[in-house]
């Protein structure tokens, strides 16, 4: 029978405050654990450090790296979440300086801090750790598509990086708040950092992904609801096989499809079009049915963090509308998004 983690990756213990650092980012969409970090663990954020050519930020305060450990950081977290997960030469000089400031350091890039030259041994002399979040358990089984006890909520999406994390979180949040027994699963890295466990599913191994998600979400009392994260999306044409996994691995009973109004271009892709909310349900209950017959879709989550008051409500009126599903944006909440908690309570 397939457990759940009793913890996060090896060696996952964050410092419990800390500096987000932005790199050279230019792209929103990249700096998501930054932005994550900022909305769900904003106690332990001290403030962001960029490099100059960096344009995003998070709104936190920028501090320098000397002056962050003197605000009572003991990390630096690398908030940025790029195509391949590399950490270029040119944060190197931060990151260094981090550890010769006292900070540990924090990633959740496929790259290990250990792997870049030096590192290692600085961190050594200064007495500071190394954490790499993205490092899944060892011990992972072959999916067994064994039907478990409990109930399944996954988040999905119709590209990455528009808010299946922050819409898990909510509906968790939210069923928690009416009294019914939910958990938020972690499947990546800036939720790991948030919920202290998980496993970074985007990492496993391609025959162990589903059963990956067994384990993140094991067998539970029948009143119980995991709420998953969703990672990617089954239409990306780099990360969908790591959607399908999730997918069929979770075996949801119901799925939420969450979309950015306005986004016609996968991110990062070019001249590859955004698939339809409609496409992107008839798609994850033609797949997931391999492994849960009964799957069905919630609702949708729209991030709306674009538009003013008047057009969310109305993009949230439409899709509503056209599908005949509850739609919401679950950060301004209100009566919409009460109305797909109600659907995932059912």
């Amino acid at each position: 029978m397939a457990s759940a983690p009793s913890a996060a990756p090896p060696g996952l213990s964050l410092p419990p405050r800390y500096l987000v650092f932005l790199g050279d980012v230019t792209e929103p969409g990249y700096a998501k654990t930054a932005f994550g970090l900022r909305d769900w663990a904003p106690e332990r954020c001290v403030g962001e450090v960029a490099l100059p050519q960096a344009t995003v930020t998070t709104g936190l305060p920028r501090v320098g790296v000397g002056e962050a450990a003197a605000l009572g950081a003991r990390g630096l977290v690398i908030g940025i979440a790029n195509r391949g997960g590399v950490i270029p030469d040119a944060w190197v000089a931060v990151l260094q300086e981090a550890l010769r400031s006292g900070l540990d350091l924090v990633s959740g890039m496929h790259s290990r801090l250990a792997d870049l030259p030096g590192l290692a041994e600085l961190a050594a002399e200064h007495g500071r750790r190394l954490i790499d979040v993205r490092v899944p358990p060892t011990d992972l089984p072959v999916a067994s598509g064994r039907k478990r006890t409990g109930k399944r909520i996954l988040t999905v999406g119709t590209d990455c990086a528009l808010g299946k994390k922050y819409t898990a979180l909510s509906i968790a949040r939210g069923l928690s708040a009416r009294g019914i027994d939910a958990t938020f699963r972690a499947s990546g890295q800036t939720g790991i950092m948030i919920a202290g466990s998980g496993i970074p599913i985007d990492a496993v191994v391609a025959d162990f992904i589903a059963g990956a998600a067994e384990c993140l979400s094991p067998d539970a009392a029948p009143d119980h609801v995991d709420v998953i994260e969703g990672q990617g999306s089954l239409f990306h044409p780099a990360y969908g096989a790591v959607s399908l996994g999730l997918l069929q691995g979770s075996q949801p009973d119901a799925f939420v499809v969450c979309h950015a109004p306005g986004r016609s271009e996968i991110l990062g892709h070019p001249g590859q079009p955004v698939p339809s909310v409609e496409d992107v349900i008839a798609q994850t209950i033609a797949l997931g049915r391999v492994t849960n017959p009964a799957i069905c879709c919630a609702g949708i989550s729209l991030n709306t963090a674009g538009l003013d008051d008047a057009a969310a409500a109305e993009a949230i009126e439409t899709v509503a509308a056209r599908t005949g599903l509850p739609a919401a944006d679950p950060i301004r909440g209100g009566a919409p998004f009460d109305r797909l908690l109600d659907a995932c309570a059912r």
